[in-house]
């Protein structure tokens, strides 16, 4: 008679508001990174026969997600993975850290997700969890043109530490609630021309009312499980995403340029 008990996951079931069995559509066509209605019929393929190989229990995307001060990066974050909204705002110092669980085509993913400092005097510690991020999600405020201008700083920041063929953008308005129609219409103009220009997926959502934000995540989720599961199937250490992401910060005239500030020698004290 055998004395061994029974078989423990050392992960727990993924909840039922986690799984995707479908890939989810984007929020804007003319600024998506692809606009298939469905997975790859690779990836499908794969799964239906579980030939995904270490996309499967192990595998992990690594998210960081990168903005300006106050444009409420923590607030989406804790909208998505706690149900939970917090008027009383309190900077993020250096970086905290969320872990997502998600079955998609009926294999477990997960995601990393970095919440990172905007405050400038932290951007030394943020900028050394770049590194080995798969994907950069790029927040700014509707309501501040200029959080949108400088998304494009925070963009070259963290490709300084990842290949840009191997990573995925997407560009996300914040506090769509707080903007009005015609603010928002003006806005998004600019904002569908900036995500254009970086090669990145738009998106906008509130993380007040919850607008969006888990079909943002779920979407999130879905094309870094399936740009991870065709690097799997071809065998290759490099994922190219489209052509290399090109920065065109004098590209554009939307927005007057703002005063360069002098680099200080100790730029975290």
């Amino acid at each position: 008679m055998s004395t061994r008990g029974p078989t423990m996951s050392v992960f727990p079931p993924v909840r039922k508001d986690r799984v995707i069995p479908q890939l989810p559509h984007c929020f804007c066509k003319d600024a998506a990174l692809h606009v298939e209605r469905d997975f790859d019929p690779k990836v499908k393929a794969a799964c239906q026969e579980q030939r995904t190989g270490t996309v499967g229990r192990f595998k992990i995307s690594k998210v960081i997600v990168v903005g300006d001060l106050a444009v409420g990066k923590t607030c989406l974050i804790n909208r998505f993975c706690k149900d939970a909204f917090d008027k009383n705002y309190k900077a993020t110092i250096g970086v905290d850290f969320e872990m997502e669980r998600f079955e998609v085509l009926g294999v477990p993913f997960s995601l990393q997700l970095w919440d990172t400092a905007g405050q400038e005097r932290f951007k030394c510690i943020a900028s050394t969890y770049y590194r080995g991020a798969q994907v950069v999600i790029i927040v700014f405020d509707v309501t501040d043109v200029k959080s949108l201008e400088h998304s494009r700083q925070w963009l070259e920041d963290a490709l300084r530490e990842n290949d840009p063929t191997a990573v995925q953008l997407f560009l996300v308005g914040t506090k769509k609630d707080m903007s009005s129609p015609a603010q928002y219409s003006l806005i998004e103009q600019d904002a569908l021309q900036v995500a254009q220009e970086m090669r990145a997926e738009y998106w906008t959502l509130s993380s007040l009312t919850g607008e969006n934000v888990k079909e943002f995540f779920f979407r999130v989720a879905s094309l870094a499980f399936e740009i991870n599961v065709l690097a799997e199937l071809e065998k290759s250490g490099t994922r190219q995403i489209g052509n290399i992401i090109k920065i065109q910060s004098n590209s554009s005239n939307l927005y007057a340029k703002s005063k360069k500030k002098k680099q200080q020698a100790a730029c975290c004290q």
